[in-house]
């Protein structure tokens, strides 16, 4: 089971000739597809039916971001109009009922992805609102309070898990401290050390997630040069050691403005870093073959883990 340390992405509803021989021939971890990629249920089980075909793994990683109501890629065909934070604010009125909904909402999710053939979705979203807090996060975090965060994000690994799906947790070590878009510009967090670890490093504690998402945020008190994907000192002293994340750890994607450098140099660093695998959302297909040639197979930490949720997803 060798596989490159990369994440791919697709261009429409059906593969290319090119994208056939992407999973036919080079070794990605996995695929995440994006609304651009989805158009109906009969599509989308035909889309996935032939790239764990072409990669001859029943278990191939299909990865999705159905959040709820802002980011939802299935949303013509889940079509739930909730966010994480509707839950946190129903969990802070009456907490077992919002938990037997949530549970229910979860299961729901998990039997729909499954049966279009998805494994694996990216929640939940562990980020703690605060004053600042840039509304690309927004309703997609639970709450401000950081124990309901943690609760609910122990919620959805559970609930996941109970249904056979991996989740990822993201985006470690904490976006809410951010008040700039990732996407668009490199956000700056001047906190120290110790007020992140007091709230946003809290929700990732101990979680049981087999997966976790690094967010593209300078926390210049830690370290001034680099941004949490691309810090040695963020992925070892804090997200492995303080935090104690034990599973797969991905950077978010290598192509958002947030990262400073080329595709190429961007995935390199985040390896080097300490990220085990690389994430790329463009779905341009040179760049899909540029970086698979150039990457490294995933190393015996990784392919243990990976080992771990192939036998998971039974």
């Amino acid at each position: 089971m060798k596989y490159k340390a990369l994440i791919v992405s697709i261009k429409g509803i059906r593969l290319s000739k090119k994208e056939e021989v992407l999973f036919a021939k080079e070794k990605p971890w996995g695929v995440i597809l994006f609304k651009r990629n989805l158009k109906s249920v009969k599509q989308i089980k035909s889309l996935i039916f032939r790239i764990k075909y072409l990669t001859k793994n029943i278990r191939f990683p299909i990865i999705v971001d159905e959040e709820g109501e802002n980011v939802s890629r299935l949303k013509d065909i889940i079509n739930h109009k909730v966010s994480a934070n509707f839950f946190g604010n129903l969990l802070e009125k009456d907490e077992t009922l919002c938990l037997k909904i949530y549970k229910h909402y979860i299961t729901s999710i998990s039997k729909t992805l499954k049966n279009l053939g998805i494994n694996i979705n990216t929640i939940p979203v562990l980020d703690v609102l605060r004053k600042n807090t840039n509304k690309i996060i927004g309703n997609r975090s639970f709450s401000k309070k950081k124990s309901i965060v943690k609760k609910l994000g122990e919620a959805t690994v559970k609930y996941l898990h109970s249904n056979k799906v991996a989740c990822i947790i993201k985006h470690i070590p904490g976006h809410g401290a951010a008040a700039t878009d990732s996407h668009k510009v490199t956000p700056k967090v001047f906190l120290d050390y110790k007020k992140l670890n007091k709230i946003d490093f809290y929700p990732f504690k101990k979680s049981k997630a087999k997966i976790a998402m690094t967010a593209h945020i300078l926390y210049s008190k830690i370290d001034k040069k680099n941004v949490a994907t691309h810090s040695k000192k963020i992925i070892k002293e804090i997200i492995r050691k303080k935090i104690g994340f034990k599973g797969i750890l991905i950077s978010d994607d290598i192509s958002m403005k947030a990262l400073k450098y080329s595709l190429l140099k961007n995935a390199k660093k985040s390896l080097e870093a300490g990220c085990n695998l690389v994430l790329y959302c463009g779905g341009n297909i040179n760049d899909n073959f540029k970086l698979i040639k150039s990457l490294p197979y995933i190393d015996k930490f990784t392919l243990k883990k990976t080992s771990e949720i192939y036998k998971f997803l039974r």
